[in-house]
C-alpha cells in the first residue's frame, strides 16, 4: 500500500550505560491496537490475531511493537488465555509496549494486574511495569502514553510532559479523534490543538477499528485499526534526518479468516 512521508522536526529495566551507538539506519516500529481478545470458547481465533500481528511486524523488520489499547476486550478474560497471550508476545523477539485502553483499563482486577504479562521480559505495560514514560536506550527511543486507569472518561493527550533527550519520541494514545461538534458527546476525546502541542515523531492511536491518519498532516498521527477489520498493521520508519515513513502491512495469516 502507499507510504506516507513526513519531514519534521533508557528502558529503565536496562539501566544506564546500555544505549546503542549512533546509526544512520531507520528505526522501524510496528503499530497495532484493538485486538479485543476475549473468547473462552474460541481462544485460537483470538490468538490468531496476536500471531498475525507479530508475523507482520517481523516481516517488516520491526525493532519494537506498539499495541495502543484494547488488546483485551474486557478485564474478565480468564488467566489461561492471558498466559497464552503472554507466551505469544514473549516469542516476538522484540520489545512489546502495551498501552491499556478503555476496555482493558487498569481498574482493580485488570488483566495486566492479575495476569503475568507484566513479568514477560520483553513486554512493558505503561502504568504497570513503567510509569507513563518508557525509555529504550538501545533504540534511542522514548515512548509516552497515558493508560486508562478505569472506565471513566479521561483526556488521553492532556498535559503531555516535555520531550526527553532520546533521538526519537513516540506518543501512544487510546481515544476518539474529534472531527467536529457532533463528536463532543463522546468520551476519551483527542483534539487537533492537543496534537499541535506535541513534540513527537509519531502518534500511535487506538480505539478506532478503521486504519487512517488524523490531524492536519503536520504530525504523523495514525489509527492502526483493528486487525480483524483493517487486516493490516502500521509500519513506521523513523529516519535520523527527521523523515517519517508510514505504511500499512497486510496480515497474510488472516487471509480468508472471518
Amino acid at each position: 500500500m502507499a507510504a506516507f512521508v513526513y519531514r519534521g522536526g533508557m528502558n529503565e529495566r536496562d539501566g544506564p550505560g546500555h544505549a546503542a551507538e549512533p546509526t544512520t539506519a531507520p528505526l522501524v516500529l510496528a503499530h497495532s491496537s484493538d485486538l479485543h481478545i476475549a473468547s473462552d470458547s474460541r481462544p485460537d481465533d483470538d490468538l490468531a490475531r496476536v500471531h498475525a500481528v507479530i508475523a507482520a511486524a517481523r516481516r517488516a523488520g520491526a525493532q519494537a511493537l506498539l499495541l495502543a489499547g484494547d488488546i483485551f476486550d474486557h478485564n474478565r478474560v480468564r488467566l489461561a488465555l492471558i498466559d497464552r497471550v503472554g507466551l505469544a508476545l514473549s516469542e516476538a523477539s522484540m520489545p512489546v509496549i502495551i498501552l491499556p485502553g478503555n476496555h482493558d483499563c487498569l481498574a482493580p482486577g485488570s488483566v495486566y494486574r492479575r495476569g503475568g504479562l507484566g513479568e514477560v521480559p520483553n513486554v512493558d505495560v505503561l502504568g504497570v511495569t513503567s510509569d507513563e514514560t518508557l525509555r529504550l536506550p538501545r533504540l534511542h527511543l522514548e515512548i509516552w502514553g497515558r493508560p486508562h486507569p478505569d472506565h471513566v472518561d479521561m483526556a488521553p493527550l492532556r498535559d503531555v510532559p516535555p520531550r526527553g533527550a532520546a533521538r526519537y519520541r513516540i506518543i501512544m494514545a487510546h481515544g476518539h479523534w474529534v472531527t467536529g461538534p457532533h463528536d463532543h458527546h463522546r468520551s476519551w476525546l483527542i483534539h487537533q490543538h492537543e496534537l499541535d502541542d506535541l513534540d513527537a515523531d509519531y502518534v500511535a492511536l487506538g480505539h478506532w477499528d478503521v486504519a487512517q491518519p488524523v490531524g492536519d498532516g503536520r504530525l504523523p498521527a495514525y489509527y492502526s485499526g483493528s486487525p480483524d477489520l483493517a487486516r493490516t498493521i502500521n509500519i513506521v520508519r523513523l529516519l535520523p534526518d527527521g523523515a517519517v515513513h508510514v505504511e500499512r502491512a497486510p496480515l497474510h495469516e488472516l487471509d480468508g479468516w472471518t
